[in-house]
């Protein structure tokens, strides 16, 4: 699908990003691969991991969302977005209101609007757990933006892009996840936690960025993408890393939830499910896709549904925990 088209990600230097550009090298021949992002120093270390003179197709571009302008010549031929730029720490978003509503939301909107103004094909957006039944401003802005790109698929017109937006929760050895942190204060002998009931959904990078490839298959454009993940207690953790270290109980920080939540009750009666993943339909009189969908073996939600990590069907064993963490050792022994 992606072979001979030119790709644009924004916020492509995090880690997101540069998994994502991995995986495109590795499995497509685009004809150009943009890497869009406001941090020079970032890219060029990218640029030491892929050099344009080994892969022909890289294009390094700097440039903020927040600039609609550079969008808008940085999105010229593009055919497909991939939108993962954004402000994601939640002090840092508390702290700074306005700097994360200006990136989360507003460079939103600019991408939609560049979108539109340069015909690009399809445009996905991330998001994140947070934005379902949002408690802090990280999570607020985030569904600002998926309400924001569900609903310009009411603006693109005949011929326009399509829309689409991904959610899911937190991602494995991700920075600031909990497993690194483990580790790190696992060599102290104590571990805090915020709260011994706490619970969290599993997902690798890998994991979302194969998700992310097989939806720009599957969009008709307002859908918002929930894959099915395992879900993990936060004492299984503790007990895979250390489990002879102290456990301290500090409390839930502000802005945190003690359970992971990706389709609220509300948004349930509107979604689909499939073996491995649900489709958030949008709640527009133009969306065309539900019986297409259904053809392809979706089946809607029971009433009172909702998934939420503390509920989930799929475990994470403590050995599986272990697992893992002997990957992220070999993956840090490797650098």
């Amino acid at each position: 699908m992606l072979n001979n088209k030119v790709i644009l990600i924004t916020g492509g230097t995090g880690s997101f990003g540069k998994k994502m550009v991995e995986a495109i090298l590795g499995r497509y021949t685009p004809r150009k691969l943009i890497v869009f992002s406001r941090d020079e120093l970032k890219q060029y270390e990218m640029s030491h991991q892929f050099p344009v003179e080994k892969f022909k197709c890289i294009r390094y571009f700097l440039g903020d969302v927040r600039d609609y302008e550079r969008l808008n010549e940085a999105f010229s031929g593009v055919d497909y977005v991939i939108h993962s730029a954004a402000l994601k720490q939640v002090p840092a978003c508390e702290y700074n209101p306005f700097e994360a509503i200006m990136t989360n939301i507003l460079g939103a909107q600019n991408v939609i609007r560049a979108g539109i103004r340069q015909k690009v094909k399809k445009v996905i957006a991330l998001s994140t757990d947070k934005a379902a039944n949002p408690v802090n401003l990280y999570g607020a802005t985030k569904l600002c933006s998926d309400k924001l790109f569900v609903a310009g698929n009411s603006m693109r017109g005949s011929g326009g892009p399509q829309f689409s937006v991904v959610r899911y929760g937190n991602v494995v050895a991700s920075r600031g996840s909990v497993i690194p942190f483990f580790m790190k204060k696992s060599k102290e002998g104590i571990l805090p936690v915020t709260d011994p009931r706490m619970t969290r959904f599993s997902l690798t990078l890998e994991q979302g960025v194969d998700f992310v490839l097989k939806n720009f298959e599957r969009m008709h454009g307002g859908e918002i993408f929930v894959p099915k993940i395992p879900s993990y207690r936060i004492l299984d953790v503790a007990k895979a890393i250390a489990p002879n270290a102290k456990i301290e109980v500090i409390g839930i920080r502000a802005g945190e939830k003690l359970h992971e939540m990706m389709i609220p009750e509300d948004e349930a009666r509107h979604t689909l499910e499939f073996d491995d993943y649900y489709v958030i339909q949008p709640d527009f009189h133009w969306w065309e896709g539900e019986e297409s969908l259904k053809s392809c073996g979706g089946e809607p939600c029971k009433d009172g549904f909702s998934y939420r990590s503390d509920i989930n069907s799929n475990w994470l064993s403590v050995e599986d925990i272990r697992g893992i963490v002997k990957q992220i050792e070999t993956q840090q022994g490797a650098r």
